[in-house]
């Protein structure tokens, strides 16, 4: 009677429930049972027991499917908390402090990327005091941010990036250093001086010392070469901007579009 009723359980679960009770698991259960004795087999035959015992033994089997599949999709969820560039991994673990913020520059956006790092700083600072980090990521047309003066006036950067110093394009960085505003620490070279973080996209390198190395007639390996030796010093190189935002997001960082 016992195997009766538990072949109809499996049968019902097979038919169409995410639980499945193989033919060999209801043989066991009943042999085993079987070897127990007459009281075992008796309290199985009221109604009441059988249906409690059924339950039981459903819930005991979803439950040994439930331990088998978490630790799956745990391992599935993991990720790697380091890449091959033990240098990047040392950069992205200075992202700290109770308050964290990426700034997402493309564009030179009149140098506001290099602004609102310090006005977010000194704010939070006065507002809610606690340890933070600003990390700012230069990517497309604000990879020019993150470059010295010489490679400016070499590589007509202003020309190129559409950046104007007066009605002429600029021949040196305007933004490494910003004055003439009532808030001090402005500029790629100021923000690093006070332990703000800033990566330059490496495909942005690329493509546009690649455009420079065109137009000039020079070797683009050469060219991409003397603009990485030409980044202001302290600047990170990333792997790709995109990349640098979202793993400052994934280390605990809230997002800002800067430009």
């Amino acid at each position: 009677m016992l195997a009766t009723s538990l072949r109809t359980c499996a049968n019902r679960r097979n038919s169409g429930g995410p639980f499945r009770l193989p033919e060999t698991a209801v043989l066991s259960i009943h042999n085993n049972l079987a070897q127990r004795g007459p009281h075992m087999s008796n309290l199985i035959t009221s109604k009441t027991a059988r249906r409690g015992f059924l339950s039981r033994m459903a819930a005991a089997a979803a439950t040994v499917g439930l331990s088998t599949a978490v630790p799956s999709r745990l391992g599935a969820e993991t990720t790697h908390e380091y890449s091959a560039d033990p240098a990047l991994d040392a950069w992205f673990g200075k992202i700290k402090g109770k308050h964290k913020m990426v700034f997402d520059v493309t564009q030179p956006n009149a140098g506001f990327g290099a602004i609102w790092p310090r006005v977010y700083l000194d704010t939070m600072a006065a507002t809610y005091p606690g340890d933070a980090t600003a990390m700012v990521i230069l990517r497309h047309h604000g990879l020019p941010l993150a470059m010295t003066d010489m490679l400016w006036n070499k590589y007509s950067l202003g020309e190129q990036f559409s950046i104007k110093d007066g009605d002429a394009p600029a021949k040196r960085n305007p933004y490494a250093t910003i004055t003439g505003l009532p808030i001090s620490g402005l500029g790629i070279v100021e923000l690093l001086k006070t332990g703000v973080l800033v990566g330059a996209c490496d495909v942005a390198l690329t493509v546009y010392s690649m455009a420079a190395a065109e137009k000039m007639k020079m070797a683009p390996d050469a060219v991409k070469k003397e603009w990485i030796a030409g980044l202001i010093p302290g600047v990170q190189i990333v792997p790709s901007g995109v990349l640098g935002v979202a793993r400052a997001q994934e280390l605990g960082c809230a997002y800002c579009f800067a430009g």
